[in-house]
């Protein structure tokens, strides 16, 4: 009988044991436990992003482009983690003059209209790899993000960044205003990749939802020469998401165009939206040269 009892005992401590009672501080409840899900390895288990070293190449903080000696081979691929980029203004971003030929000279960003003293900020997470005066850009801040771009931020008034600085998208770098050689108060800002500049607008939608064109674009000769742009208007946009697509781009696209009466290369550039630039290069002719009536000019399309 004592056997008997001892037995019905065990029974019932070990049929109760496991059994989730919410009360007993000695029992865990795993059902709502962030964790508590079945993975196949600890990778799995969180939310791990690679390491990437940015400072481990061509890292100097003195100097605007360290990349002089390095040769890029076109196209090249740039690729986003992201759909959208932090506007480096917090108000509607108006361009009031755009990456292409400006008075003789390349212009190899986009100005966007600020008041001195606007807080400027940073479009993507990365390093602060150069914060100091340059010649032109006045005060400057150059932030290196993890795909390879760098963004550079001109004419500051003021920093509130240094080199070397991690910093976050959406972080304050500094104040706007009109240092170096600016006409009125503006931010100069450049897209570069080892140290060529691309047209930001290739990019970068500047509208109000601030929009990354795509996750993978490649980018071809044709968006890294201000000569084939023009400071006055956007260039037509099409992006080459593939490498195919930015080989099959380069093949160019001819047509001829006749003199007419009154036509000068600035009227004919505005009217076929083309460069003054790549017209001349076309036609192997210099911007001083007279056109006449009746001339047939080559104009070349590789957008």
């Amino acid at each position: 009988m004592k056997l008997l009892t001892t037995l019905a005992l065990l029974i019932l401590t070990f049929s109760s044991f496991g059994q989730n009672k919410p009360n007993s501080p000695n029992l865990l409840d795993l059902s709502n436990f962030p964790h508590s899900k079945t993975v196949d390895s600890i990778e799995d288990s969180i939310n791990v992003k690679p390491i990437i070293d940015i400072k481990k190449e061509y890292w100097n903080t003195n100097v605007y482009n360290p990349y002089k000696k390095v040769k890029i081979n076109f196209p090249i691929e740039i690729k986003f983690t992201d759909s959208n980029y932090t506007s480096p203004i917090a108000f509607k971003k108006v361009i009031t003059s755009r990456y292409g030929w400006r008075r003789g000279r390349a212009h190899r960003g986009i100005d966007i209209d600020l008041v001195t003293g606007d807080s400027v900020v940073a479009m993507f997470d990365g390093i602060v790899r150069f914060a100091k005066y340059n010649s032109g850009h006045g005060r400057t801040v150059i932030v290196r993000h993890y795909n390879g771009l760098e963004t550079v931020y001109a004419h500051l008034s003021k920093y509130s960044v240094k080199a070397n600085d991690t910093v976050t998208e959406g972080q304050l770098l500094g104040k706007g205003g009109v240092s170096g050689n600016a006409r009125g108060s503006h931010l100069h800002l450049v897209i570069n990749y080892k140290g060529v500049s691309i047209n930001p607008e290739y990019l970068f939608d500047f509208g109000k939802n601030n929009l990354v064109r795509s996750k993978n674009i490649w980018v071809t000769n044709n968006w890294v020469q201000p000569g084939l742009h023009s400071s006055k208007r956007q260039t037509k946009i099409t992006v080459l998401s593939t490498k195919e697509e930015a080989i099959a781009s380069l093949e160019k696209r001819k047509q001829i165009y006749i003199v007419r009466r009154g036509d000068t290369l600035s009227e004919i550039s505005s009217k076929n939206n083309l460069s003054i630039a790549s017209i001349c290069k076309s036609n192997y002719i210099k911007r001083t040269t007279p056109i006449r009536v009746g001339q047939k000019l080559i104009l070349e399309y590789t957008f």
